[in-house]
């Protein structure tokens, strides 16, 4: 594998960035880990990082270069800081950058990169879990499937509970999506978005879930995931004891990986 550590401009944002790139190489040298690169355009996976993190996370947390060896498939680990992959109030568009801008960059950057929907995932874990999600349904011809791990996929809940809990990340949360009722209802609210994205008859995403059934986002997972299901989505979800560590994301991305490219390979 090649790993490479990218600075750019973000016309969008306007200024610069950074994201993280896996690309897949085809070693045979290598001690104590087997390199493939596909034939063709690689698949991409858009690994989304949570609220205290950045682009470096899951290569610190997780062996995920060395998961992904073995597929061929290239992945991209953008930063997006603070703002729920969200055009926010406050008027920074990361909304934009990260279901339009990014894509386009990386595939310039990049031209072995697939641009077919059905090659691309979005893929992440508490608020990139909720990012996730957002770019399945919000940029299904860009992204044609989206996992979550454990996601703040009821946002009108969290937004709600982080309001009452906790007086110091209100004023976040207000600058990002405005007041509960701006946010109800609206594309920043993923129930309401698989509903709009539902009705248009148009073909969904693939979506995966995991949640453990000690996190603190594990009910609004379970209202979420009932609501796609209702709306006909392909959903795969599952629960098992855990709470919101990287001990359950490091073996959980795993299963997404064989979830999405449809094989039971050992990834380790």
């Amino acid at each position: 594998m090649a790993l490479l550590h990218v600075d750019f401009f973000s016309d969008v944002l306007g200024m610069s960035v950074n994201m993280d790139v896996i690309l897949p190489q085809k070693t045979n040298g290598q001690i104590g880990m087997e390199g493939i690169a596909a034939d063709g355009k690689y698949k991409t996976m858009y690994l989304l990082h949570g609220m205290s993190d950045d682009q470096t996370i899951w290569q610190r947390r997780t062996s995920i270069e060395r998961y992904v060896s073995k597929l061929g498939i290239a992945v991209v680990m953008p930063t997006t800081h603070l703002a729920f992959y969200t055009d926010t109030c406050y008027g920074m568009r990361y909304w934009t950058f990260i279901s339009e801008e990014l894509p386009r960059i990386c595939r310039e950057f990049f031209p072995n990169m697939s641009d077919k929907a059905e090659d691309t995932l979005a893929a992440g874990l508490s608020m990139g879990g909720y990012g996730a999600w957002k770019l399945g349904l919000g940029a299904s011809e860009t992204f044609g499937a989206a996992a979550s791990l454990s996601g703040a996929l009821d946002i009108v809940q969290d937004y709600i509970r982080n309001s009452e809990e906790n007086q110091n990340k209100n004023p976040l949360f207000r600058g990002i999506f405005g007041t509960e009722e701006d946010l109800k209802g609206s594309d920043n609210d993923i129930l309401a978005l698989a509903e709009k994205l539902a009705s248009r008859k148009k073909e969904l995403p693939r979506l995966y879930a995991w949640c453990g059934t000690e996190d603190f986002l594990y009910e609004g997972n379970l209202k979420a995931w009932d609501h796609v299901k209702k709306l006909g989505y392909d959903l795969t979800c599952c629960e098992t004891a855990g709470d919101h560590q990287w001990k359950y994301w490091d073996e959980k991305i795993q299963d997404v990986l064989r979830w999405w490219l449809g094989t039971d390979m050992d990834l380790q």
